[in-house]
């Protein structure tokens, strides 16, 4: 597992895509940054993190087409092994919130952008980049949000997060590639946010309903039980969930 640190960087995801596009990178490469000026996460937003408190990595994938992890599978077992890499080193309550938001007792402290691209007609690249809100203390006009170090109230070592991480991902994937990634489906449902429980959300024009979360589908889309126990299913750009 090949390491690059970086002191300050626009974008980790952004970097790590250039080098895998310049030159051969070896699968599970990371690039990780000290501070990240211009982080993305879902939907376009910013991903904010305070210099030297929060980690922030980029993984490369390199996800063979005949393996059977399809692409939102790979966003199931990316978010599975950071609650599992976080639950080793904590007793506090991790969930995931649909699509790939890491919760800690109900409050957001990670993200997971994915980014593919096809490298030839065998392979699609995927640049994996995490954010885990880690030791900062102060959220601005974030009241969702919170950190490990604010939930624990002690210290973390960043670096050992991220290795916690990257290895608990690449024996997932490792593993989902010979058994199948039918076991970390269920195990994705299972810490699944406000799965079986009636929640707001908001759709595309702004409008606010409530409806129940029945599972994920393997392309990724939210199935909702609405009003009259009908069922809709909805894609990331149709509908955001409230908190």
């Amino acid at each position: 597992m090949k390491i690059i640190k970086l002191n300050a960087i626009d974008s980790t995801n952004r970097f790590l895509k250039e080098l895998a596009q310049e030159a051969i990178a070896e699968n599970y490469t990371i690039v990780v940054a000290n501070q990240q000026t211009d982080g993305k996460g879902q939907r376009g937003a910013s991903w904010i993190s305070e210099s030297d408190k929060g980690l922030t990595f980029s993984l490369l994938y390199h996800n063979l087409q005949e393996s059977s992890i399809n692409l939102f599978e790979l966003n199931c077992i990316v978010s599975l092994s950071i609650v599992e890499a976080l639950q080793s080193i904590s007793l506090i309550k991790f969930q995931i919130k649909w699509p790939n938001d890491i919760l800690a007792e109900n409050k957001k402290i990670g993200g997971v952008l994915i980014e593919n691209s096809f490298k030839n007609q065998q392979e699609i690249v995927s640049i994996i980049g995490i954010g885990i809100n880690v030791n900062q203390l102060h959220f601005e006009n974030l009241p969702q949000a919170s950190s490990l170090a604010l939930l624990e109230r002690k210290t973390f070592d960043k670096e050992e997060i991220m290795f916690k991480i990257a290895n608990q991902l690449q024996f997932n994937l490792e593993n989902a590639q010979k058994i199948g990634a039918n076991f970390y489906w269920e195990r994705y449902h299972e810490l699944l946010y406000k799965r079986g429980v009636v929640s707001a959300f908001e759709d595309g024009n702004g409008n606010q309903f409530v409806g129940k979360i029945i599972a994920v589908t393997l392309e990724g889309k939210l199935q909702l039980e609405l009003e009259n126990d009908i069922q809709s299913i909805f894609d990331l750009k149709e509908i955001k969930m409230l908190f």
